[in-house]
């Protein structure tokens, strides 16, 4: 699926961490940043999500709320947290439909070997539900800060 800027973001219910559920409808007229990425403890994953959770402060005072999505398990996830003190919500896609419903799960190269895989992107959901703005091939530098500013353009 190709999502552009204007679409409806494609609802979901996930295994999240915090012991629930998340779904996506439950959070309409909120702001929502929903990044996906390749794998928890990985150097990039990992810079990511300390990123996000540095500001996360800034996002809530927008009134936003920031998900990682990979298709790492809850356990994983529920680690990864505790390991890097980390102030985000992480969803567990271990089925991967979600990754596909967002065109994130890509064929990817890696020292010439050809795999499935995320690509890492991040996608910002008004709080009609519809996407607001989409960041394809995410490179982590100075990546929330450009996230955080968008939230504060329609917040």
């Amino acid at each position: 699926m190709n999502l552009k800027i204007g679409d409806p973001a494609p609802d979901f219910t996930l295994p999240a961490t915090g012991d629930e559920d998340l779904r996506l409808s439950d959070l309409r007229g909120r702001i929502v940043v929903l990044y996906f990425y390749p794998k928890d403890n990985t150097p990039g994953c990992t810079t990511e999500a300390k990123d996000f959770s540095a500001l996360a402060d800034d996002f809530a005072a927008a009134g936003a709320i920031v998900i990682g999505v990979s298709r790492d398990s809850i356990a994983a996830h529920e680690r990864f947290i505790a390991r890097h003190d980390l102030k985000v919500r992480l969803a567990a896609d271990t089925e991967g439909t979600v990754c596909e419903a967002y065109g994130v799960w890509q064929e990817k190269t890696l020292y010439g070997r050809r795999f499935m895989g995320i690509v890492r992107s991040t996608f910002l959901i008004d709080r009609d539900g519809r996407i607001a703005r989409i960041w394809p091939r995410v490179r982590v530098k100075g990546h929330a800060g450009d996230v955080l500013a968008a939230v504060r353009e329609i917040a």
